[in-house]
């Protein structure tokens, strides 16, 4: 065996826990079936925050240790594709979220005239946007220096991994529901439309976690992302027009000037929901040590330096 740990899937979850192992001195080969561009995570809209990802009781510990990472990260941006934004979170409100809000540096209650008309309360906070394309080759330039490396392998089953390394970490995402077979693994249909920015700097969300429709503003270096949709058990990656129609109106409530802002791209992802996100060992054919780390839902970028860290310890204590 050439590898101390495969680790199956190169989204943001796979990538960053295979650099906790190559950085703990352990040799780690990343199989992947996608080029890393053409992941879930690549197509991400890049804001931290914990959204529809469960159990609530660990996501708010997995979304503090990633927002310390990647605000360190965010002192070199053009390095990392990490930037730290000011931003605004409307319809909701302090109470409405966890213990983990409380240890959030600066989040507070909006004020009247920090909202658009039309919001009546909300909350503003400066937190990561990550440029999703430059933040992974960023993450496997960082494997690779720690000795990692990256291919491009279809598995039909773990055991695969398992007869080559005496370690499997799954970070299959929505990959997971025939691999492990896991039918509790479901997709969330998000579709994004990119534009030129008309002059937006600072990130707005308005997410009902129980409605298909949401409203997020986010702000990258090549364009403004606008979204988006959160349709459970859609597996269509094709970008729908009227969807985007739709989506580019709701935005303009907020910026009226992104009406006539130049689409640049659509992009569909699908997200792997779960009830709540799998971390766990477990034993592959043989007796090889398996970890699950799959399940994030929408908040991947959110939770990925905590959940890795976890699947790390998890590693140690098999």
């Amino acid at each position: 065996m050439t590898s101390d740990a495969i680790v199956v899937g190169a989204g943001v979850i796979g990538l960053t826990s295979a650099i906790v192992l190559a950085e703990s001195g352990r040799r780690v080969a990343v199989w992947s079936r996608d080029p890393i561009g053409d992941t879930t995570s690549a197509v991400a809209g890049g804001l931290w925050w914990p959204y529809r990802v469960e159990p609530e009781e660990k996501v708010g510990a997995w979304s503090l240790r990633t927002l310390g990472v990647l605000a360190e990260l965010a002192a070199r941006p053009g390095e990392t594709g990490v930037r730290m934004v000011d931003g605004t979170l409307a319809d909701t409100g302090l109470g409405d979220l966890g213990p983990w809000a409380a240890e959030v540096p600066g989040l507070r209650p909006a004020r009247r005239e920090e909202l658009p008309e039309g919001w009546g309360h909300g909350l503003r906070a400066r937190v990561p946007v990550v440029d999703m394309p430059a933040y992974l080759g960023y993450l496997r330039r960082r494997l690779e220096a720690a000795g990692g490396t990256v291919e491009q392998r279809a598995v039909a089953a773990l055991a695969e991994a398992a007869r080559e390394a005496p370690l499997v970490v799954n970070c299959t995402g929505l990959g997971a529901r025939d691999l492990v077979p896991d039918a509790e693994v479901r997709p969330v249909q998000g579709q994004l439309v990119l534009v030129e920015n008309p002059g937006v700097d600072e990130w707005f969300v308005s997410a009902d976690p129980g409605s298909a429709d949401t409203l997020y503003v986010l702000p990258q270096p090549y364009g403004v992302i606008l979204g988006g949709t959160a349709r459970e058990d859609v597996w269509d990656p094709t970008p729908d027009p009227a969807t985007a129609e739709a989506i580019v109106a709701r935005c303009a409530r907020v910026h009226p000037s992104l009406a006539d802002a130049r689409v640049i791209g659509h992009r569909v992802g699908l997200r792997p929901a779960r009830s709540r996100v799998r971390l766990e060992a477990d034993t592959a054919v043989g007796g090889v040590r398996l970890v699950h780390n799959y399940g994030h839902g929408g908040a991947g970028v959110t939770v990925a330096w905590g959940c890795a860290e976890e699947a790390a310890e998890l590693v140690s204590s098999c």
